[in-house]
């Protein structure tokens, strides 16, 4: 059974049904948007990295669908875990219309940023969640400041909560949504990254922390 699961085919039939719940939950949702002006930069002439915790990972398709609404016409890519599970998570997300390139935090990290670097050199958006695929829990790792200290992109921290939702037994304590709730999206200011990554990496999770905090006040 397990082979059968994680086989290809199967991976790409689960997705779709879990993507398609995801976007009846999403229609199904009252959601605010705080940072609306922040939210609008994707819309704009550059590419921005948006990064938000790992825990709201099946709630921020919100944003890319917020965002389009707003007038962003530019793609967006994640960066897709080489794990078998990582590889259901990333098909969802691909049915979701964000692009994923193959790589972590714990392998494949420099490909990924490579891969990731590449994108925004070609104007794409990009998407990650520092603290994942492993954690720890609301710590970010160094690879999104040395990414936005590499290509000069802005980071954009975002926040979700969801009032509906089954909290997962997980590292992350996860949250699935549930249809019918409210959300808030919180979208903070652009962080300009210099050479100093290091201390970039602080402010950008400092920055998460706030954010995250105001989605769930």
């Amino acid at each position: 059974m397990k082979r059968i699961f994680r086989s290809a085919p199967v991976q790409h039939f689960i997705a779709w049904v879990l993507a398609l719940y995801v976007r009846l939950v999403m229609v199904s949702q009252r959601w605010r948007i705080v940072g609306d002006e922040n939210l609008r930069l994707l819309a704009g002439d550059a590419p921005f990295i948006a990064v938000y915790w790992h825990e709201t990972l099946p709630s921020i398709p919100i944003l890319l669908r917020r965002a389009r609404a707003a007038g962003m016409t530019r793609q967006a890519m994640g960066l897709a875990s080489r794990h078998r599970d990582g590889r259901l998570v990333a098909y969802i997300l691909q049915n979701l219309g964000l692009e994923q390139v193959a790589g972590s935090t714990s392998k494949g990290g420099p490909a990924g940023l490579r891969g990731l670097a590449q994108a925004l050199a070609a104007g794409k958006h990009v998407t990650l969640t520092p603290d994942g695929p492993r954690g720890p829990r609301r710590s970010a790792a160094p690879g999104v400041a040395q990414l936005a200290a590499l290509t000069g992109a802005r980071v954009l921290p975002c926040g979700v909560h969801i009032s509906r939702a089954v909290t997962l037994n997980s590292w992350d304590r996860m949250r699935l949504p549930l249809p019918f709730g409210r959300g808030v999206l919180v979208v903070g200011a652009p962080i300009t990254l210099g050479d100093d990554w290091q201390a970039g990496l602080a402010e950008i999770n400092a920055a998460l922390n706030i954010v995250q905090k105001r989605a769930e006040t």
